[in-house]
């Protein structure tokens, strides 16, 4: 199967975007192209792509994408990292990561990013201007998982305590951490009590909390004493963990602003624009049938 070329793409009138992912009925992220696109003069369609849905695996559906003149996609849980031998990860840190979740058809392969890693970098730093992470206990070490780390990395946590049930995706992630040489302690914990004991921030990095992924990694009795609190869960923004959060006084950083800046980063590599984020969050906060752009 050959991909279209860039010049190819670029010529396109239309700007033909994707997601590939599980349980993604809800997604806002076709809203979020659409209206980016508007805002920049672009014609931009996004498509929700549930192999399930559709009676295809995942290769199936990634490679009809390839030819099928798509300009790019995001891909979603379950599929981050089993997206990555199918790219070009030229970026050091993504490739250390192991999970992209966007992709844009501009070579052969085609080009992988991490937009997870990057918007939770920007997404913390506008939340907690000046603020350091301290120690950070994580729950989850799938491919946002991964993402978060790094990214915690990069915004000098002091020691990252990272628990899964899956014992092996823990050990991949501590992998990944030492292979790439951050300057970060990290530690496997026997439980995400252990871990909330000892920490500043809690971070939420499983599923639980999604729509049809009902209650919280983090239980209740154990947050309270730390500072700051994220879940990457967006659909719905108010989890279960960020409920009990609040009322223990913690401040939030909640999946949509993950959604919200990792959404303009892939955008970007989607499209080469820009678009002006100030006025994008001001659409996407409007019902969608009032959503209008500024003459």
């Amino acid at each position: 199967m050959q991909a279209k070329t860039k010049e190819e793409a670029m010529s396109d009138s239309t700007i033909r975007l994707g997601l590939i992912g599980d349980n993604i009925s809800r997604s806002q992220s076709p809203r979020l192209h659409v209206l980016a696109g508007r805002l920049c003069g672009l014609d931009v369609t996004y498509e929700r792509l549930i192999p399930a849905d559709r009676g295809e695996d995942f290769e199936t559906v990634f490679d009809r994408c390839l030819v099928e003149g798509f300009r790019g996609i995001n891909i979603t849980y379950p599929y981050k990292e089993r997206a990555v031998p199918r790219l070009a990860v030229r970026d050091p840190a993504i490739a250390a990561i192991g999970a992209c979740n966007s992709v844009v058809f501009d070579n052969t392969p085609p080009s992988g990013y991490n937009t997870d890693y990057t918007g939770f970098v920007s997404a913390f730093r506008e939340s907690f201007p000046g603020a350091s992470p301290g120690t950070v206990a994580i729950a989850g070490a799938g491919g946002v998982g991964k993402a978060v780390a790094f990214g915690l990395a990069a915004l000098g946590c002091e020691r990252l305590l990272i628990f899964d049930r899956d014992t092996a995706r823990a050990d991949a992630l501590l992998s990944s951490l030492r292979a790439a040489r951050v300057e970060m302690p990290v530690e496997i914990v026997r439980s995400i009590e252990e871990a909330a004991a000892e920490a500043d921030g809690l971070v939420n990095c499983t599923p639980l909390g999604m729509v049809g992924y009902a209650g919280s990694a983090i239980p209740r009795a154990v947050i309270g004493r730390q500072r700051w609190a994220f879940d990457a869960v967006y659909t719905p923004v108010e989890t279960e963990f960020l409920s009990d959060a609040r009322r223990a006084g913690l401040s939030l950083l909640t999946g949509y602003e993950l959604f919200f800046h990792q959404g303009i980063d892939a955008f970007r590599y989607f499209t080469g624009a820009d678009v002006d984020a100030a006025a994008l969050r001001a659409l996407l906060a409007q019902p969608e049938s009032e959503a209008r752009i500024p003459a």
